[in-house]
């Protein structure tokens, strides 16, 4: 009766067709591009921040939960319901609201897709920097919601550093702006702070964003090596040297093979890994620095060094690149992607770890990543429909997971944390830290109405959790 009574409310704002309730309706937004699902009871698809608002008002009121849905590209989980509640997709809003070229800044609502921002911007020499594999299909949200990065995070960073302001709807429906076009704000940054939060702050309705120029010159370069640890040194001397690429992408010998089958982008099917890297900016620096990455490669064994000859073979390269996860999916029924981080020296040390970990379970893990920065995209290859390895999976993703934080690296680069990380933020976190953190999502999410039981881990005592909060007010435990 209570879901009934709301959307009743909900049409009545949203439209009739705004809001889904049939079972058939619903499975279509029970998963995301990760393993996990859970069915939500309404979804609904907002036009305007007004709607945000009034759904969030509703909802709230009779205590029903809301989850953020971008394009559902997603990998941790972020936008499944665990609770059922409310789905909502922002597939409707989709408008960039103004360029400022001058001032190189973008205003758009959170469901437009990130490629397609790129391309409107393009005729003003201008793009956007993020570029996560998923670019054409995941939405600027969904990227705001997960940090996401990409590529070429290496040379301009991650979403956070593309944003600048934001409007967000707030746990009691309130719409507020923080930060805007200029670079610095007064008081707390709390556009910072909101960007991969996932949804459990408030729900992003519309993004400021930076938007850079495009480079005078690029240059692709395809390293082959026979085996992946040779790769792997070459990623720590160019980084000692001092060579800062724009992307620095690495593929085993699974993983290429794979991609070449599917595309036929070049890659070589008999090598042990190859590293793809990207240098931008003046040609007399892109020149100098192509020559002294070939260098370095051959210094470390590289059978040879290819440079794309035209923009048709570099994006040529890059669609094999960016394909690779649907090119694994020819491998096996079904694989499971982490997204670990470790130091660049760390990267040898991991892949030879990974390797156990494949041996000790029996199952073929390739590995495609973003190398420059060390963040690992080991993808696990098994059959969802074989109960004994799935448990073997997730048991084989939480070594991984915890082995690069042993590292010195962390749990996610730019997946997020969702509900495939949350219970082991333990491993990264001790009991303060996660206490903090908890008391934060409280102040603005009170009753854990957005987007819950995400990032942080599930209470097992008095001292996490929400019900931490009575310490903060001075209650004895």
């Amino acid at each position: 009766m209570k879901l009934a009574a709301l959307a009743k409310q909900l049409r009545s704002v949203l439209g009739e067709e705004a809001v889904l309730h049939h079972p058939e309706d619903l499975m279509l937004y029970e998963y995301d591009a990760g393993l996990a699902k859970g069915t939500p009871e309404l979804v609904v698809f907002p036009k305007t921040t007004e709607h945000v608002s009034a759904i969030v008002r509703l909802a709230g009121a009779r205590g029903v939960p809301i989850v953020p849905r971008g394009a559902g590209t997603g990998l941790s989980g972020g936008s499944i319901p665990r609770q059922g509640g409310i789905v909502m997709v922002f597939s409707r809003m989709r408008r960039i609201l103004e360029v400022d070229v001058p001032n190189r800044r973008a205003v758009v609502q959170p469901g437009v897709v990130n490629l397609e921002l790129s391309q409107a911007v393009a005729r003003y020499g201008l793009y956007f920097a993020p570029d996560p594999s998923s670019q054409k299909a995941s939405t600027i949200g969904g990227n705001v919601a997960e940090n996401s990065g990409g590529p070429h995070t290496l040379a301009y960073g991650v979403t956070v550093n593309h944003v600048t302001g934001l409007e967000v709807v707030l746990a009691d429906g309130r719409a507020v702006q923080l930060g805007g076009k200029a670079g610095e704000h007064a008081g707390y940054d709390l556009t910072g702070f909101l960007v991969g939060t996932e949804g459990t702050i408030g729900i992003v309705t519309k993004v400021v964003v930076k938007l850079s120029r495009i480079p005078e010159q690029i240059a692709t370069l395809l390293a082959v090596f026979q085996t992946a640890e040779d790769a792997a040194n070459t990623v720590t001397s160019l980084t000692a040297e001092g060579i800062t690429t724009s992307a620095l992408e690495m593929l085993d010998g699974w993983t290429l093979r794979a991609v070449e089958e599917a595309t036929h982008a070049g890659y070589p099917i008999d090598s042990g890994a190859v590293l793809l890297i990207e240098l931008e900016g003046l040609r007399e620096e892109v020149e100098e620095q192509a020559e002294a990455v070939a260098r370095i490669c051959m210094a470390h064994q590289a059978r040879e060094v290819r440079r794309a000859k035209d923009e048709r073979e570099r994006q040529l390269l890059w669609i094999g690149r960016k394909n690779a996860f649907a090119a694994i999916g020819r491998l096996a029924p079904s694989y499971y992607t982490q997204d670990g981080v470790v130091p660049r020296t760390k990267i040898a040390d991991i892949l030879r770890f990974i390797d156990g970990v494949a041996k000790k379970y029996g199952m073929t893990i390739c590995n495609v990543f973003h190398a420059g920065d060390g963040n690992l995209h080991p993808a696990i290859l098994f059959d969802l429909r074989d109960a004994e390895q799935v448990e073997k999976v997730h048991a084989a993703g939480r070594e991984i997971l915890t082995r690069c934080v042993e590292l010195g690296g962390t749990l996610t680069g730019e997946h997020g944390i969702g509900m495939e990380k949350n219970e082991l933020m333990p491993v990264l976190f001790n009991d303060d830290d996660l206490e903090v953190m908890a008391r934060m999502r409280s102040a603005f999410n009170p009753n854990e109405l957005l987007n819950p039981q995400k990032i942080l881990p599930a209470p097992r005592s008095c001292r996490e959790g929400v019900i931490s909060m009575q310490s903060a007010a001075g209650v004895e435990q």
